[in-house]
Parts: structure tokens; sequence; C-alpha cells
């Protein structure tokens, strides 16, 4: 009978053995062991083996965010022994802040963080997601404290890389490594809105006024430039009409002059083969021409003859004479 008693305790020992003293642990999670009440060793990944009774897994308080059907966070607290080594996001529920220029806005955050070290998560801090959670709170209220509205609305990016640093820093001590933090919404007071939205349109409305204005000044611009081209290009129409009038006049003035040349040049080889005086025949010719416009008009005019001049008509008629005589003309 003993033997059988014996035989069930040693059963009994070894199934509580497997029950407890056999951990599977997963990829990416830990176990904090503690030996009589103290830490004993962190578990890896695998199949880990503790001693029942005097080894006990140390559990943390860890806190759940749900979302229920209206769309609503629920938080939802309990004790977990595993500790997950994955990044963790955690949503903060909307907060109150106010700006350096006195606005209160609504502010919700997201927090991206990572443990690195789970003996000092564990014994470092007692509730690390209320820990985490109260100083992204007070960071984010000193560093929204420090900027204006407007420059809260568009530098995100600029409190993002504040909180990230500090909050880093600060829970460096409790094994946490801060990954990312990010705003996902900022909300003013309505009334901010309604100033905002019109300082929008005044702000569009200035937008388009200018871009009209700049519009005409360039429509402006190019017509003079087009009336400009257009007056060069019509005084240089005029500069090469005049140009080519010119050297048409001047071409018919040197045929003319040719011409009248090649006369005077036959001319005086005529006279002078018939014995005249070319000079005196030339100079005849002009007086005849300036006798005929002194004498030209409605009115009666008495002109006086030089004596000389009978001379030069008495050649000239002389001249015409043997120009006229068929010898002259052969």
């Amino acid at each position: 009978m003993l033997p059988l008693v014996s035989l069930g305790l040693v059963v009994l020992f070894l199934a509580i053995f497997v029950v407890k003293g056999f951990r599977i642990i997963q990829q990416s999670e830990t176990m904090v062991i503690e030996r009589l009440g103290r830490y004993h060793r962190t578990l890896p990944s695998g199949v880990q083996i503790i001693w029942p009774v005097i080894d006990k897994v140390r559990t943390i308080e860890w806190k759940f965010i749900l979302a229920d059907i209206d769309g609503k966070n629920i938080v939802r607290k309990e004790a977990i022994s595993r500790i997950d080594l994955r990044e963790t996001v955690y949503d903060f529920p909307k907060q109150n802040v106010i700006t350096r220029d006195n606005v209160v806005i609504e502010i919700n955050a997201l927090l991206y963080f990572q443990i690195t070290d789970p003996k000092r998560a564990v014994y470092e801090i007692a509730n690390l997601p209320d820990a985490l959670e109260k100083l992204t709170q007070t960071t984010l209220r000193n560093v929204i404290g420090e900027l204006d509205l407007d420059h809260t609305l568009t530098s995100r990016d600029t409190v993002n890389r504040k909180l990230r640093v500090i909050l880093d820093e600060a829970t460096d001590k409790w094994g946490v490594k801060v990954n990312r933090v990010e705003l996902q919404d900022i909300i003013p007071p309505e009334d901010i809105k309604a100033a905002m939205e019109k300082q929008m349109r005044a702000e569009r409305d200035r937008r388009a006024t200018i871009l009209e204005a700049e519009g005409q000044k360039q429509a402006m611009i190019l017509q003079s430039e087009g009336e400009r081209e257009s007056e060069i290009n019509k005084a240089e129409g005029a500069r090469q009409a005049l140009i080519l009038k010119a050297s048409g006049e001047s071409e018919a003035m040197v045929a003319v002059a040719e011409a009248e040349a090649e006369a005077v040049e036959k001319l005086t080889r005529a006279i002078k083969e018939s014995g005249g005086n070319p000079t005196a025949y030339m100079l005849a010719v002009k007086y005849i021409e300036s006798m005929k416009e002194m004498v030209s008009g409605k009115d009666n005019k008495i002109v006086y003859i030089p004596y000389e001049a009978t001379a030069l008509l008495g050649s000239i008629g002389t001249i015409r004479e043997l120009l006229a005589s068929p010898e002259s003309k052969t």
C-alpha cells in the first residue's frame, strides 16, 4: 500500500511540475521570474522550465483601450504575466491644453513606445501605462504652453519631435524606448474656429485680389510691349520706305543726269563739228529758259534785254539752223 501512495505522490508532483514548471514563451514576449520573492531571471522566447512553489511569474498591471460600437474608447485594466516586447501604440484620451496666448484647445496624442528592459519596466515603475499617460499629458502641456495657437497648428512636427525627446529621456530609467509621438487631433474652440474661417476667407480674397491685379498688370505690360513693337515696326517700315524712296529718287536723278550728260555731250560734239561755241550755246539756252519764267503770268511785263544777249540769241539761231540742216543730221 505504501509503494502505491509514494507512486501516487510522485505522479502528482510530476503533474504539478509539468503544469507549473514548463513555460512556452512566444517570440517577442518575455516573463519576469521571482524566486522566493526576489528577482531571479527574465525568460527568453522558447520552452523554459521554472521550479514550482519557489519560482513565481511576476505580473504587472496593464491598460487596454478598446473601441465600442459608438466609437468611444473603453479602458480595461488587467494583470498580465507576459510582457510584449514589440512596439506598442497608446491612444491617449483628449485633454485640454492652454497655449501661450491663453487659448484652450483639445489635443489627442498617440504614443509609440517599446519595452527594452523588462526588469526595469516591472521594478522601476508601479504602473507603466498610467505613468506614460500622465508623463505625456504634463509634457504636452509644457510644450504647447510655450507656443501660440498659430504655431501649434502649423508646427506639429516640431511639437512631436520635442515630445519624443523629452519622453524618451524621462522613460529611459523605466526600460522604455519612446519611438514616436503624434498629435492626432488639435481642436480649437468654436469661436476661434469661426475667426479662423473668416481669416481664411479674407486671406483667400486677398490672394484673389492680388492675383487679379497681377494679371491686369501683366496684361497691360504685354499690351504696352505689343504697342511698342507695333510702333517700332511702323517706324522701321517708314524708314525702309523713305530709304527705298530716296534710293529710287537718287537712281532717277542719276539716270536723268546721265541722260542729260549724254545729251550735252552729243550736243557739244555736234556744235563743235559745226564750228560753233558750245559754252555760248548753253548760256543762251539757260538765258531763254530764265526769260520764259520771267514773262510767264497774266500781268504785262516789260523786259529789258541787254545788248550782249542779242549776240547770244543770234548764235542760238545759227546753231539751230546748223543742227536742222541735213548735213548735221548725217
